[in-house]
């Protein structure tokens, strides 16, 4: 049998040299060009790329205060100290090390960045923190995290047009608040002064008042995703304190 099948490859590459066609078909192989392993190899390399030993941008001062159980990461990087611009990642760890899932455009506080959160500064507050709950004006979309469906989540009249739906959907940055309550909860382990409702919401365009806002199709996302079970947490501040 095969010599019959190097018999016929023979009379094939006969055939193909009398024709004189540029090409000559492979005898028993895949026929794969150079330009198809050239394709093959930008893939393994973009898919080694989106792997990382570790966080991306996150030094060892921050990542010493991740769990060593979490397994589901929201990194926001800040652009500045005091830019309220940023972009935020979500990052799942696997036995290849921490893959790069998503990430959307996001704002921050208005004035930037703190290490020393104050209520009323109008900078988030940088660190690592758990998330644990979660709610808003519109129904429950399938999150995992606990969810509270309320109307109390609706911004106050007086507050700009632009901001009504900040709060259809949120996930609370567990800083400064008894984590397994909901987002509403108004109580403050640390104190007043030391701020709180500290959220990841709906963006409308700009700064924010200390929270992090993405797009709604980027927090449904999250909502869809963070588990209790892989202990979620965000890390978050401006590049230069995250790399620290």
């Amino acid at each position: 049998m095969g010599i019959m099948r190097t018999a016929g490859c023979m009379v094939r590459k006969a055939a193909v040299a009398a024709v004189g066609l540029a090409l000559l078909a492979g005898c028993g192989t895949g026929g794969g060009t150079a330009d198809d392993e050239g394709k093959g190899n930008d893939r393994r390399k973009a898919e080694a790329a989106a792997y990382s030993k570790d966080l991306p941008g996150v030094g060892a001062q921050l990542r010493a205060r991740i769990p060593a159980e979490t397994r589901q990461v929201v990194a926001v990087y800040g652009k500045g100290a005091d830019s309220p611009d940023a972009t935020l990642v979500l990052y799942t760890k696997t036995a290849k090390g921490w893959h790069r899932t998503a990430d959307w455009p996001a704002h921050n506080g208005r004035k930037g960045w703190t290490t020393d959160h104050h209520e009323d500064d109008l900078r988030s507050p940088v660190g690592v923190y758990s998330l644990t709950d979660a709610g808003g004006v519109l129904p429950d979309p399938g999150a995992k995290l606990p969810y509270t469906h309320s109307a109390a989540f609706t911004p106050p009249p007086y507050w700009e047009k632009k901001t009504r739906h900040d709060f259809d959907h949120v996930i609370a940055v567990d800083y400064n608040r008894v984590k397994g309550t909901s987002p509403l909860d108004p109580t403050r382990p640390q104190g007043q002064k030391k701020g709180g409702g500290i959220w990841l919401h709906l963006d409308h365009g700009s700064g924010t008042s200390g929270c992090v806002s993405i797009s709604k199709a980027g927090l449904v996302t999250l909502l869809r995703t963070l588990d209790p079970r892989q202990r979620p947490v965000v890390v978050m501040g401006d590049r230069a304190h995250l790399a620290a």
